[in-house]
């Protein structure tokens, strides 16, 4: 700008951001497992779900180690279908929330195809 001795500049980029749209399905990493339900991780995302949106046949076990959500009947493979820190689940956004710096949303594993994913 003459005469200031500041300057002006155009510039271009490209930004990579993240937005996540209720009804989207999503693959994280369970984080945080207690009475009231798991904390996934999703990227940058951090996504709670609540017991009432995990399916009625899974049931908290406390005394596990770690503590998980199992099914309730022992007929199927338990370890595979458990979650705990670290399993990887699919999961369904139903509800966002967004503060100043962060972004929290609300997920449910309670519709079909939706849970813990095995491992391959």
């Amino acid at each position: 700008m003459p005469g200031s001795g500041m300057a002006e500049f155009d510039v271009h980029y490209k930004a990579i951001v993240y937005r996540p749209f209720k009804g989207e399905v999503l693959e994280g990493v369970v984080s945080n497992v207690n009475k009231m339900g798991f904390f996934a991780d999703v990227g940058p995302l951090q996504v709670f779900v609540s017991t009432h949106l995990i399916p009625p046949n899974m049931v908290f076990n406390s005394s596990a180690n770690p503590p998980c959500f199992a099914p309730r009947n022992s007929d199927e493979d338990e370890d595979e279908n458990q979650i705990q820190k670290g399993t990887k689940v699919r999961l369904k956004i139903v509800g966002t929330r967004v503060d100043a710096t962060e972004i929290f949303a609300i997920g449910t594993i309670k519709e079909d195809f939706l849970g813990a994913i095995p491992a391959a």
